[in-house]
């Protein structure tokens, strides 16, 4: 698969842009494992244009996270306009522009899937960013905005007919929010359209090596994109890799492997961010690495209010000898826990 001649290989797999979650840090952790392209949280474009220091900081990227996308949104033409060129300054391999996201702080203001309701709008805001700058454009949306209305047909052409390099589409409208499952059907008529000539990345209850294996082979997409899957869980970019060569699944990590990918995700977020936010904004990780343990809430508690570093590593360390043996193939991987 290519994106504007840049050369991802063979059924290449993407780390979804999440808000709060792919960091650095995060986004580090996921390319040791195997992730192809990974994203930026996503990015307002009124935080870029106005200098606001937690935008511009979403902008960081290294050398090697690449190749990278810097994922923007908004609802004004010339806001994005100039929030892509902003991006560009950061030399990602890709722009991205989020219409997709359905929270109703974003999706009610006509940003993220808001855009699904005003298709011209969107078509336009698409065609002026693509001519603004050199970098690679591509849009990430979904089915429709409810129900009645799953026009991502219509929106695939009209976006690729004003120079978008890839699409990603996310199988639910967003009325769905992230309930029910993923139409993975709408998403292959539109791959499968003659008229087509992007590649199409999928998106949606990406949760095992097996759901990923289906979606290239059933729905013939060129890329697949895994999003809350990661949680606590970021070498299911390894497992899927695995499988897609072999046809055989990995074992499950074993606590101590856990123990140790949790500690160097640890150190690289105080190493990125300091070790006040560092720690405090891996909280949310920590525990979803030894979710599913037995008799763990005490120990868990500690994982999420600890600030000291020696501390926080000593538990990961207890936490390796206490349930090291512990048979990990018995945890339901928390994206299967759940209702993705």
């Amino acid at each position: 698969m290519t994106i504007a001649g840049l050369d991802l290989g063979e059924q290449p797999l993407f780390l979804a842009p999440m808000e709060d979650v792919t960091d650095p840090s995060f986004r580090y952790i996921c390319k040791q494992f195997g992730a192809d392209v990974v994203y930026t949280e996503f990015i307002s474009s009124d935080g870029l244009i106005r200098d606001a220091a937690k935008s511009l900081a979403k902008l960081a990227i290294t050398d090697f996270e690449r190749p990278v996308g810097i994922q923007i949104y908004g609802h004004l033409i010339e806001p994005m306009v100039e929030a892509a060129k902003v991006a560009e300054g950061a030399r990602p391999e890709i722009i991205d522009i989020n219409f997709g996201c359905p929270v109703k702080k974003i999706a009610g203001r006509g940003a993220g899937s808001g855009m699904m309701r005003d298709v011209p709008l969107m078509v336009e805001m698409t065609r002026r960013i693509v001519d603004a700058v050199k970098t690679p454009v591509t849009v990430k949306t979904r089915l429709g905005w409810d129900e009645q209305s799953k026009n991502i047909r219509e929106v695939a052409l009209r976006l690729q007919d004003v120079g978008i390099s890839a699409l990603t589409i996310h199988g639910r409208t967003r009325s769905q929010m992230y309930k029910g499952e993923a139409d993975w059907t709408l998403i292959g008529e539109v791959k499968n359209d003659p008229a087509i000539r992007i590649p199409i990345i999928g998106n949606g209850d990406i949760d095992s090596a097996v759901k990923a294996k289906e979606a290239f082979e059933k729905y013939g997409v060129d890329g697949v994109m895994v999003g809350r899957a990661t949680y606590g869980r970021p070498w299911i970019f390894r497992e899927i890799r695995h499988y897609l060569k072999t046809g055989n699944l990995l074992p499950q990590p074993s606590v101590i492997e856990r123990a140790r990918i949790a500690k160097r995700h640890l150190l690289k977020s105080v190493e990125v961010k300091g070790e006040k936010v560092g720690v405090l904004e891996m909280r949310r990780h920590l525990s979803n690495y030894f979710k599913g343990l037995p008799d763990f809430k005490s120990t868990r508690l500690r994982l999420v209010t600890l600030a000291d570093i020696p501390e926080l590593l000593s538990t990961i360390d207890y936490i390796a000898d206490r349930w090291g043996d512990f048979d990990t193939s018995a945890i339901i991987p928390p994206s299967l826990s759940k209702d993705i």
